[in-house]
């Protein structure tokens, strides 16, 4: 299957080379949206590729902006501090090889790794394979035909991802892949761990219980 890789980026010229330069194993088609950044971000990702596109600001939007320009049968979207594993292809083959699985998502680590982090990233992992349930920062791959099916990401600030994934469960099976994402640990870094798990957790339950993700972004800031 023709993969296509569709990131997006805002004010991430510092991080998002390293991103680029780690897709040795090149897919059918890298695609960069970029949401009106300040910094070189831009410049940055016309290194890597020509597909470079301008979108509003907002992950669920600029995702979406991507996944109408892709011509891949597999949209993989993959956020601008991760790096996908080496055999990433061969990994989303596996794991779409049943018809009946329409999207997947990968195991998590968080670099630099700590006791904590290492906790954080196991939970992850087992919420994907109890709940089905995982979240952005696991390069999630859905089919191209089941992505427009349920309507692609919504234009939300938060939880655009859990969205998308409890839609995609409604028409298909998911699967997760063997293989392991690495993402950056920054936003960690930048808050307390425990103050920042929980706050997540918080913000997960109220979206279940209706909370608007309007609301719940006011208690999310980028801490880019």
């Amino acid at each position: 299957m023709k993969v296509s890789i569709i990131i997006p980026a805002l004010n991430e010229a510092e991080i998002l080379g390293n991103t680029l330069q780690s897709l040795q194993d090149q897919p059918f088609e890298i695609i960069v949206v970029d949401g009106g950044s300040k910094d070189g971000t831009v410049g940055m990702a016309r290194q890597y590729t020509s597909h470079v596109l301008i979108s509003r600001t907002g992950r669920g939007i600029q995702q979406d902006t991507g996944a109408h320009q892709a011509r891949g049968d597999v949209l993989v979207f993959l956020h601008a501090d991760t790096i996908l594993p080496i055999a990433y292809q061969d990994l989303i083959d596996e794991a779409l090889a049943h018809p009946g699985v329409v999207f997947g998502a990968f195991r998590l680590k968080i670099h630099p790794p700590k006791p904590a982090l290492d906790l954080i990233a196991f939970m992850a992992i087992l919420r994907s394979l109890l709940l089905k349930l995982p979240y952005g920062d696991q390069a999630l791959f859905v089919r191209r035909a089941a992505y427009f099916r349920v309507g692609g990401f919504r234009d939300w600030p938060i939880m655009e991802d859990v969205d998308l994934v409890r839609r995609l469960n409604r028409t298909g099976g998911f699967k997760l892949a063997r293989g392991f994402v690495q993402t950056s640990a920054r936003r960690w870094q930048k808050e307390n761990i425990v103050h920042t798990t929980l706050r997540n957790w918080s913000l997960i339950i109220r979206y279940c219980l209706g909370v608007s993700p309007h609301v719940l972004a006011r208690h999310y800031p980028d801490r880019r």
